[in-house]
């Protein structure tokens, strides 16, 4: 609880706490057992999570079974394994030595991997890291259904996750499932949440990510995230950290994750008092994780009723330029900058020096952060601090907000703030809708 605790002393909400893959012993993944030498209590610790802190828990998984584990001789004696042509099980060394992997087209072995999750469920966890999916063999396999492998190579990460999704859904109900998963295919987005992956932590990368999540969300997913700060690289970075922040807490999903160096903000800071680079209030990286940590808290009613959409007709929390302005040749092709739900136009920077450029479509457009209003039809080029971002709001909206909010689920309506923006006199009217999580 450490890190947890440090979050608190900060005053940096956090809402959810994710276990990666060494929750389990080493060389014994994907086991569903929590490492006792370090977890000697984890129905304990997972509830001093939930109670004291308030925090919903996540943990990793994916769907290969390492040979050193009881798990994998149980699975392949059941037969739940895929096999070889020859009969024998199919092992993979791609990620640990002699892996095995679930065989999802197995009624029986679907119900067996179901009651493994729902195990973890039942010990207090609330959401599932869907590692992997897309390592699966094309050629040289026989599926218990008897499935072409070349297709199953796409196919594989559907069922992988619509397990793991429907076991979520069967243990706490309906409406209560969330993956935070990596590989996707066709009827993928009916099992969301979808992250980026293994991205570099490299303002190219934060680019990079930013073009495949709108190439995705342009495709039928209504959510996705990515790894604010990047995942890859062990020396940090603060001017990277502290733009990919922003951008990340205004994403659909958010969340700090990385290899070998945790993502948590104080590490950034203490890096730079170390290289002499000094500490100014408000742009540190902890002043940057609190301030928009803070904001995505206060969009939330707009951001829910968003989020809803998805579900509701397909369109995505975070939007391509094009499909709010089809007809604006201009966005047709731009990648550096979205639309987060109908209203609000965010341009993440993606420069050391914080120069930004971007477009504002056609129409009065309002700075959420500052008050500036602008006539738009034209490109801008900024330059903004690490606690400023390139935040508009197009006119005629009506963004309803709560102001002070410390965590996301909360009940909307009650202490809202309604603001409207009507500042092009062709517009008469606006109209803005606050959803309840209970369906009010």
């Amino acid at each position: 609880t450490e890190m947890v605790s440090r979050m608190n002393e900060l005053d940096i909400p956090l809402s959810v706490f994710h276990y990666d893959c060494f929750w389990m012993k080493p060389f014994q993944l994907c086991d569903f057992t929590w490492d006792e030498d370090h977890f000697p209590d984890p129905e304990g610790m997972l509830g001093r999570l939930h109670r004291e802190f308030g925090l919903h828990i996540s943990v990793w998984t994916n769907p290969y079974i390492g040979q050193e584990t009881p798990v994998y001789d149980e699975a392949a004696a059941a037969g739940y394994l895929l096999k070889r042509t020859d009969g024998k099980v199919w092992r993979t060394d791609m990620w640990e030595s002699g892996m095995g992997i679930i065989d999802v087209t197995n009624p029986e072995a679907r119900a067996w991997y179901k009651g493994k999750i729902k195990g973890l469920l039942r010990q207090g966890v609330d959401a599932i890291k869907t590692d992997f999916g897309e390592r699966i063999p094309s050629r040289g396999v026989r599926w218990y259904d008897g499935t072409d492998p070349a297709l199953m190579h796409n196919w594989f990460t559907e069922l992988y996750n619509r397990i793991v999704f429907e076991a979520i859904e069967e243990e706490r109900g309906e409406g209560e499932a969330v993956l935070y998963a990596r590989s996707a295919t066709v009827g993928s987005q009916m099992q969301p949440v979808h992250w980026g992956g293994d991205c570099e932590s490299t303002f190219e990368a934060m680019a990079q990510s930013l073009r495949g999540g709108l190439s995705l969300l342009s495709s039928g997913f209504g959510y996705w995230s990515h790894d604010i700060g990047g995942f890859e690289d062990t020396v940090p970075d603060s001017n990277v950290y502290k733009r990919w922040v922003a951008f990340g807490l205004l994403s659909s999903h958010s969340r700090l994750h990385g290899s070998r160096l945790y993502r948590v903000p104080w590490l950034f800071d203490e890096e730079d008092e170390r290289n002499g680079v000094a500490l100014v209030p408000g742009q540190t990286a902890v002043d940057v994780a609190r301030k928009f940590t803070r904001l995505k808290l206060e969009l939330m009613p707009y951001l829910f009723e968003t989020g809803l959409q998805p579900h509701r007709n397909g369109t995505p929390v975070m939007r391509s330029m094009f499909v709010e302005f089809p007809d604006d040749l201009a966005c047709r092709t731009l990648d550096r900058q979205y639309m987060l739900g109908p209203s609000l136009l965010v341009a993440p920077v993606f420069t050391y020096s914080g120069e930004v450029s971007y477009y504002l479509p056609d129409g009065v457009w309002t700075n959420w952060l500052t008050g500036e209003v602008a006539q738009g039809g034209s490109w801008r080029t900024e330059t903004h601090a690490f606690d400023s971002i390139p935040l508009w709001v197009r006119d005629g909206s009506i963004v309803v907000t709560n102001p002070g909010a410390s965590k996301p689920d909360r009940v909307y309506g009650e202490a809202a703030v309604v603001s409207v923006f009507l500042n092009d006199a062709s517009i008469e009217t606006a109209s803005a809708t606050v959803s309840e999580a209970d369906g009010s």
